[in-house]
């Protein structure tokens, strides 16, 4: 198989092969890992039972996808992937906002993915071998994990389409057999002596609902353009799309979820996952808890390694798609490394998915609203001005930057960081809220609004059609 040559490039329409099945197998096979599983343990590590997780986990899933799904029609019309797509409201240059967030949410949950799988894989090798589980160990595994990323992320879409329509099978027969495996020590309690994280049911539940589900499709709203790219809107209507879409997700994140919940109340797992996973597992299911940590890590961890490439791409124009993966894997990788040895998961976790919520969720209103406004029309050509390195176009506004967008960005993502809270830092406006995370609201509310007011004199404008002129600057 070719190594794929695309960066952030128009997807010619001959190369535009894939559908909506794809979209679905790609979404189901590349979730279905430890990096996502560990999710559902975060809820009972909080001080909830089997109940309130789910129904936490439920509803910030269903609340994110009814977000989320609709950003796969931006690029599904683009032909290029979300943060370039975002160039027809932020501009050329200011398109740089989405590259930075969706390189900091790759960069996370891929460093994420590495972690929790390594982990897993040293503990399973410790009771099956007697591999001593130290530091060494560890670092080794990280370094495995993360070389057969950077292959998989190297060559690009189709073979990681291959790979996830093979781990959408295998994951889901693994995950079934660990049910079993894990159904005698199983109870529907929370940890012992786990109290609730925030003092009490519902703000805790809340924050649940953000950390665990919510966090979990907003970490796509710039990753499904990767996707999306390929497939031709000339062959495949747009609902069916976002159908596909919101199928891919749903079940994508809440078979491997619900499946981290079930795993952590059967093994007791309070301030810690990985360990009490692998010490509860019954010495029969320990190479199938090997096999998911290493196949379900890499498949997952390529996707991520993948957009991260991409983004970084669209930040340096110059470096080509393999040399910014590499780059991309190497501090992934890095993070690994300060995560597994200096910071308690549970608090970086929950931190990590909070704060890029708030940085990220206005991002996506902006885009969703220019979407919304020019009808899923893009001029493809003048998207791709400052990969080419020039200047001008319908999307130059000033300089290469809308600051309408820009400005209502800041706005959005300076509001949400203000009303965080994580275990290392607490917003003012927190207060207001009587103690509770209403930070994906609040960023998402604030940023749209902003935007909306300073462009309301060009709402009605849309974005032009491909053969429109090049040099006239539009707001959208």
């Amino acid at each position: 198989m070719p190594i794929e040559q695309r960066g952030v490039d128009t997807i010619p329409e001959e190369e535009r092969t894939s559908g909506p099945r794809d979209l679905i197998s790609i979404l189901l096979g590349s979730n279905l890992c430890l990096g996502v599983i560990v999710f559902g343990w975060l809820p009972p590590s909080f001080g909830l039972g089997l109940w309130p997780s789910v129904t936490a986990i439920v509803t910030g899933t269903v609340v994110g996808i009814a977000f989320t799904a609709p950003l796969a029609l931006v690029s599904l019309r683009t032909g290029t992937n979300l943060s370039t797509s975002s160039g027809a409201q932020f501009g050329v240059r200011g398109r740089l906002v989405g590259s930075v967030v969706g390189l900091l949410l790759s960069l996370g949950y891929t460093a994420l993915t590495l972690w929790i799988g390594g982990d897993v894989m040293v503990g399973t090798l410790s009771r099956l071998t007697g591999l001593p589980d130290t530091g060494l160990s560890r670092a080794v595994m990280y370094g495995a994990l993360a070389a057969c990323t950077v292959v998989a992320a190297v060559f690009g879409y189709r073979l990681l389409l291959r790979m996830s329509k093979i781990l959408s099978v295998a994951m889901v027969v693994l995950l079934a057999v660990g049910v079993l495996a894990y159904a005698p020590d199983f109870t529907a309690a929370a940890p012992p002596e786990t109290a609730y994280l925030l003092g009490s049911f519902w703000p805790t539940w809340l924050l649940a609902a953000v950390a665990a589900g919510l966090s979990g499709p907003v970490a796509f709203i710039t990753l499904l353009g990767d996707y999306t790219r390929y497939i031709s809107p000339a062959r495949h209507d747009s609902r069916k799309v976002l159908r596909s879409t919101a199928l891919g997700l749903l079940v994508g994140l809440l078979v491997p979820q619900l499946f981290g919940t079930y795993t952590a109340l059967a093994a007791r797992a309070g301030a810690e996952y990985a360990g009490p996973l692998v010490d509860a597992s019954p010495f029969w299911y320990l190479i199938p808890l090997l096999v998911a940590a290493a196949a379900g890590s890499v498949g997952n961890a390529g996707l991520m390694l993948y957009s991260m490439g991409l983004d970084l791409d669209a930040i340096v124009p110059r470096a080509t798609r393999t040399t910014a993966t590499l780059v991309a894997a190497g501090v992934a990788t890095a993070f690994v490394f300060v995560g597994s040895f200096e910071w308690d998961v549970q608090s970086a976790m929950t931190s990590f998915v909070l704060l890029l919520t708030a940085l990220g969720t206005p991002w996506a209103v902006i885009t969703l609203i220019g979407h919304a406004r020019c009808r899923g029309t893009y001029d493809p050509d003048a998207l791709q001005v400052f990969n080419r390195r020039s200047v001008g176009g319908i999307y130059w506004y000033r300089g290469g930057w809308n600051p309408a967008a820009t400005v209502s960005w800041a706005v959005g993502a300076g509001v949400g960081l203000l009303a965080v809270t994580t275990p290392f830092y607490e917003g003012p406006l927190l207060a207001l809220t009587g103690g509770v995370d209403c930070s994906f609201v609040l960023s998402g509310l604030a940023g749209g609004l902003a935007y909306t007011a300073l462009t309301r004199r060009n709402a009605a404008v849309p974005a032009p059609a491909a053969d429109a002129a090049a040099d006239e600057p539009v707001a959208a």
